[in-house]
């Protein structure tokens, strides 16, 4: 009788192990799924992934706005390459590449390229190298709003300018009235959200409006916000948090984060009809893109006046930071596994299901063969 009692609980035991492991599988593909039609994230984890030496704990930090992406990876990664942890904190990507130029970091996120400063800085830090920038992800910079009654907004940059710097204030203005016939506007206060954090996303933000609406947008531009007034919070998901919470609010942020009840405008750019921020719109715009770096460093410079159909202008693309040359020993079979995982076709295939948009190939491609080149 005691034995076969054993037996029982070794078999509850073994069913129940089974269950988790069931579990466990399909949370990963609900949570990090390709979004069309690929191999889940757990599968892609298991067979995709070469870890060759990794090992190690490897710190990285910068860009809030690639977070849920590096999220959907690190789980990905982690569960192939088990001998490694990976810890991103997406403090901004001013925070990144001062820890990366301080060398607190094996690589670095960032929403905007390097500065001349940066590089020079990089260079104390890799040995006999520098830091060069990785475009990896693309995503766009959703302006979410909350406006009871309004299921649909279209703005165009000069509005959009006029709004962020106080020129526009109630939402039933006649600029905003004029590019929504028939839309019941309300006499509302507008709550414009910005960042209170240095951050690439209000970069590639801003640049935008200097480059669409210069004449309504009179500043120089930058990772610090420098139009007065508005409100401001910390990370793409302080914006997102301040917007979902007050009626009349709107800001920018990145499309991953714009859920919740948040609407999301659509800009009037003067291509055949307003184009809404999506995944598609943003790999269509960065298609267009020239890179403009020197050497390893493929930094891109993006067309933020496009009238193509269908492409999103308003989209930032996220770098991995790195050394070419010089790279700790410790930490360089890590960041060369982890980086050929992303930038490879099952690391970018998770991208579009997660609101973010796929490096367009001849770019990612010029990624992978300068990563198989770290050192």
């Amino acid at each position: 009788m005691k034995l076969q009692r054993m037996n029982r609980r070794a078999l509850s035991l073994g069913a129940l192990a089974v269950s988790g492991a069931l579990a466990l599988t399909a949370c990963g593909s609900d949570d990090t799924g390709t979004g069309g039609g690929g191999k889940s994230s757990a599968t892609a984890a298991a067979g995709a992934i070469k870890c060759d030496d990794a090992k190690g704990q490897l710190l990285a930090d910068g860009s809030s706005a690639q977070k849920n992406a590096i999220d959907a990876w690190v789980k990905n990664f982690t569960q192939a390459c088990s001998g490694v942890q990976v810890n991103y904190k997406g403090s901004g990507s001013g925070a990144g590449v001062t820890a990366f130029t301080q060398g607190q970091v094996a690589f670095a996120g960032s929403d905007s390229a390097l500065k001349p400063e940066d590089v020079a800085a990089s260079k104390s830090v890799c040995k006999g190298g520098q830091g060069i920038d990785l475009p990896m992800v693309a995503g766009p910079i959703a302006i979410a709003y909350n406006v009871s009654g309004v299921d649909n907004l279209v703005l165009d940059a000069a509005t959009i300018a006029k709004i962020f710097d106080g020129k526009i204030t109630n939402w039933n203005d006649a600029a905003i009235a004029k590019l929504n016939p028939g839309a019941k506007l309300p006499d509302l206060k507008i709550q414009p959200y910005h960042r209170s954090d240095e951050s690439g996303t209000t970069d590639n933000f801003t640049k935008y409006l200097i480059a669409t609406a210069k004449a309504d947008w009179p500043y120089s531009g930058g990772k610090a916000w420098q139009a007065k007034g508005g409100q401001a919070a910390a990370g793409s998901s302080g914006v997102a948090q301040g917007v979902k919470q007050t009626n009349g609010a709107i800001g920018y942020m990145e499309l991953s984060y714009a859920k919740d009840g948040l609407g999301t405008v659509a800009v009037n750019t003067g291509a055949a009809a307003p184009v809404k921020a999506s995944s598609d719109g943003a790999t269509k715009a960065v298609a267009a893109a020239q890179i403009v770096g020197t050497g390893s460093d493929l930094s891109l410079k993006l067309d933020y006046n496009t009238k193509a159909d269908g492409a999103y202008p308003l989209t930032l693309v996220t770098y991995e930071i790195a050394c070419d040359k010089g790279n700790k020993a410790a930490t360089l079979p890590a960041t060369k596994a982890f980086l050929r995982y992303i930038a490879g076709e099952d690391g970018q295939g998770v991208l579009s299901g997660i609101d973010y948009a796929p490096i367009p190939d001849a770019i990612i491609a010029k990624v992978r063969t300068t990563i198989e080149g770290l050192s």
